[in-house]
């Protein structure tokens, strides 16, 4: 831990990761027009089926720049922080070089076989293997789990126990990101509130070039968000992220958050419990995906076949239109990470868990009264998912 830094070195940093946000969020907005202009050109639409919620041809390939514009942006910053030539910083980059390298890697790797996805098509088991893989580069870097902080009583882990776990997270976390990109905004959101919260953080614990990755992919995020939330289909000014985009955030959120849940408290936050404080933004994908998983096997179904039992398809099923269901979830999450950040405070992790797990068990009951009461209304059938 570099603590060593002065004021000064303060807002160098913060110029530093203004500058990124500033050149990663201008980079992708140049680039989404010019996409959707391919798109069209080339007949490039999300397909049309019963569990889409849009009626108009909608480019996916919006996620294409995300891995581009944040490879471009980093090794520019990185890049014009070495010609500064300054000794503290060489020696701050050099410490965190070998994660970060093996980090683009993976991100290489995720983009690839999601512009495929995006493309032709790809097998899922195809998209787990390249996605395990993804999980040993991070490894090779230094980035896994070897401490869960008092999660069910356990502290340090062996790598024997921790490298699976990391590939099992991973894998995790980014196929949550993915299955959430199911309406408007709700996947970009929902990343954009916890890279501003990763980003925070690391600045917080002065891992700043770990910020500075969160703000890049923040400002791949913003441009995005503007065309496929505000922008009109009928104009070609719509477009979809894809699994490229999902999947390329939903790497990041894993690197960012197990480089976080690694890492070992000092006096700026170590009142708080740093499992807590890596994964708290994750709670609404991560609790939803598990729960849609045990729903199909429940019904007897592939717990990798597609439904219309997401969370974001509950609130829908209420009455509610996109828009606001988005941004009820953006709220709860941004809320959860406020309450679980106090409450880890004072009150022993695992007791925190099983508060969060009762609390959306509540939540989902509460939806499914909801979704009956508003059937009997509109002399709707119940759904039998």
């Amino acid at each position: 831990m570099f603590n060593h830094f002065s004021a000064g070195d303060f807002f160098f940093w913060l110029s530093v990761i203004a500058f990124a946000l500033c050149i990663s969020s201008l980079f992708n907005g140049f680039v989404i027009p010019k996409i959707l202009q391919i798109s069209f050109q080339k007949h490039l639409f999300d397909e049309l089926d019963e569990r889409k919620i849009h009626h108009d041809l909608v480019p996916r390939l919006g996620g294409f720049a995300f891995a581009p514009c944040i490879m471009f942006t980093v090794s520019l910053s990185v890049g014009l922080l070495l010609l500064i030539n300054q000794d503290e910083i060489f020696t701050y980059l050099v410490a965190e070089s070998c994660s970060i390298a093996f980090g683009l890697c993976a991100l290489t790797l995720i983009f690839l076989i999601g512009t495929m996805d995006d493309l032709v098509g790809v097998r899922y088991r195809n998209k787990f293997i390249v996605q395990v893989f993804c999980a040993i580069l991070l490894i090779l870097g230094g980035i896994w789990l070897d401490d869960l902080h008092g999660l069910f009583g356990i502290y340090e882990l062996p790598k024997w126990a921790g490298y699976p776990l990391t590939i099992l997270v991973v894998v995790f976390i980014t196929n949550a990101i993915n299955l959430m990109d199911g309406i408007d905004g709700l996947a970009s959101g929902l990343s954009a509130i916890a890279l501003i919260y990763y980003g925070i953080v690391f600045f917080a614990e002065e891992k700043y070039m770990f910020s500075l990755i969160s703000f890049t992919a923040l400002g791949t995020i913003i441009p995005f968000y503007y065309y496929n939330v505000f922008g009109n289909a009928r104009k070609g000014k719509k477009i979809f992220m894809g699994d490229t985009g999902s999947l390329t955030l939903g790497l990041i959120l894993s690197f960012l958050s197990i480089e976080l849940g690694s890492y070992t408290p000092d006096e700026n936050l170590s009142s708080y419990n740093y499992f807590v404080l890596a994964f708290s933004p994750l709670i609404i994908p991560c609790f939803d995906v598990v729960r849609v998983f045990f729903h199909r096997i429940r019904r007897g179904h592939s717990p990798f076949l597609p439904d219309k039992n997401h969370l974001h398809h509950k609130m829908l099923a209420m009455g509610m239109e996109q828009h606001p269901v988005m941004i009820t979830i953006l709220s709860m999450a941004a809320a959860l990470i406020v309450v679980n950040l106090i409450l880890s405070a004072f009150i022993e992790i695992t007791i925190l868990l099983g508060l969060n797990m009762v609390f959306w068990l509540v939540f989902i009951f509460y939806l499914n009264n909801r979704i009956h009461q508003y059937n009997l209304k509109k002399n709707i059938p119940d759904s039998k998912d």
